[in-house]
């Protein structure tokens, strides 16, 4: 086999290859690998390579529904025992810090056959939507080297759209599985709070915030990996009724007829791209065409208010994550990124009980949405309220870093707190992903379909968003909607 045959079949089609004896694992390992070392240096995605690790691996007899597909972890939280785990951070990177144990995740990826080969770059402690950690430098987007492949898994999707990897690990707190992929042409479903497993050092993150899962470029891969995680385990904090049927067989079966709401407007109240308002238009006239019910609509939500309750857990988590940081390798605030610090710093400024309201008003939050989902089966939006951002275009103006390191000096960030400059920062720095967090605050599960790609040749997602326990019926439009438009094909041009 040869990349070219390699890169044209999904991790399905290539599994069953391996099942068949036509190809070994150890075979595609190397065509990953060569992919990685041609493309890596553009692109900066894998941060920690494996090979030897996988190369062990895929010389051992395998089994399992993915047996024989290379495949890229993330380089947070998807923990691989004996393995460097850095999260974007330089002070564990400086410390060389390593995994005692694999995850939870992990272990599921490798009872399904995966062989693990590498880590993939992320921002400090995944809490950016795009990719440029002091630690590694800029991950770079394949579809144009000088745009972001979105964060946090901006490694992982900027390497499955070269064409390393069918798939590769990612987790999303705020949209880091739907903003890569509407950022490099792939599919991504954030599963339901709850769905995939943390273990085992914690039952959940950031109250059930954060999921884990993939980006693919295939809707099927998708739902086979889901297939092999989704469950509960020891630490389930609230065991989930298990789907009605494999999430395979959904992308096989008709969705039937769907009333889908759409908007294009930012619920934040900041502008929207033309590119981002043709995506979903487009995508509407296609849904109608299928012979679904589309409709502009939006639910009753202050999503500006919702996103600094998300915010404020945030703030308190990357706290939590300094603080850790700190005990376990000594560092000092040359161990961070000026804006993990203010975050840091900021979480460190809220009250208890401020925090607890920030935490009880998602409930409402989620009444509202799942109040609006009794009249549609999906809300649909744009992934991004624009293209793909140019590498620096995100981080934060020299001004605003003056100010904020005037703040960690003098402490001031409780009074700065109080004057509206904390939220004013947020919006500007949400207005590019200001459809994305609802989701997560809510706890639904929700996908980004790679349907658009704009007039620069970037591509652009439009987000699906549905109600608890929708996973299998997302599977199930993204696969009707991928045979309608389909897009696997679609690489970008050669780096």
């Amino acid at each position: 086999m040869n990349f070219d045959e390699y890169r044209k079949l999904d991790g399905v089609a290539l599994a069953g290859l391996v099942a068949s004896g036509e190809v070994s694992a150890a075979e595609l390992l190397e065509l990953a690998i060569a992919r990685a070392e041609q493309v890596n240096p553009k692109l900066n995605g894998l941060v920690i390579p494996l090979y030897q690790e996988g190369r062990r691996t895929a010389e051992r007899p395998l089994s399992g529904p993915l047996a024989g597909v290379p495949m890229l972890a993330k380089d947070l939280f998807q923990e691989m025992a004996g393995a460097p785990c850095y999260m974007g951070n330089k002070a564990l990177k400086s410390m060389g810090f390593r995994a005692p144990h694999d995850s939870e995740l992990v272990k599921r990826w490798r009872q399904a056959g995966l062989v693990l080969f590498g880590r993939t770059n992320t921002p400090e402690f995944g809490a950016k939507g795009i990719t440029e950690p002091d630690s590694f430098g800029p991950c770079r987007n394949p579809w144009n080297p000088d745009h972001t492949p979105g964060g946090s898994s901006g490694g992982s999707a900027s390497l499955v759209a070269a064409g390393v990897v069918p798939f590769a690990g990612a987790n999303d707190g705020g949209g880091s599985i739907r903003i890569p992929a509407a950022c490099c042409g792939l599919f991504g479903l954030k599963p339901g709070r709850g769905r995939t497993p943390w273990g085992p050092d914690f039952g959940e993150a950031l109250h059930g915030l954060s999921v884990n899962h993939a980006v693919t470029r295939s809707v099927r891969d998708c739902a086979v990996l889901l297939d092999a995680v989704a469950g509960d385990e020891l630490a389930s904090l609230y065991p989930l009724a298990p789907p009605a049927r494999p999430y395979r067989e959904e992308t096989e079966r008709d969705p039937g007829t769907l009333r889908i709401a759409f908007t294009n407007r930012s619920p934040i109240g900041t502008e929207v791209d033309p590119e981002a308002v043709k995506a979903v238009e487009k995508t509407a006239l296609l849904l109608e065409f299928l012979g679904h019910r589309v409709e502009e609509a939006e639910p009753d939500i202050d999503v500006m208010a919702m996103s600094m309750d998300w915010l404020m857990v945030w703030f308190a988590k990357c706290a939590d994550s300094v603080n850790e940081m700190r005990r376990l390798t000594g560092a000092g605030d040359d161990g961070f990124e000026l804006d993990t610090l203010a975050m840091a710093a900021f979480g460190r400024s809220l009250s208890a009980p401020d925090y607890l309201q920030c935490y009880q008003r998602w409930q409402t939050y989620t009444r509202q949405l799942m109040a609006f989902l009794q009249g549609y089966d999906f809300l649909m939006t744009p992934t991004l309220a624009m293209p793909p951002a140019r590498i620096g275009a995100m981080a934060t103006p020299p001004l605003q870093q003056a100010a904020l390191k005037l703040v960690l000096k003098t402490g001031a960030q409780k009074l700065l707190m109080k004057t509206g400059l904390v939220e004013q920062m947020a919006r500007e720095n949400l207005k590019y992903t200001p459809f994305t967090q609802l989701a997560n605050v809510t706890g639904v599960p929700a996908m980004s379909v790679p349907l658009h790609w704009c007039d620069n040749g970037l591509p652009l997602g439009v987000q699906f968003v549905g109600g608890h326990g929708d996973e299998g019926k997302l599977l199930s439009l993204a696969a009707q909607l991928e045979r309608a438009e389909p897009w696997f094909d679609r690489i970008p041009p050669e780096l």
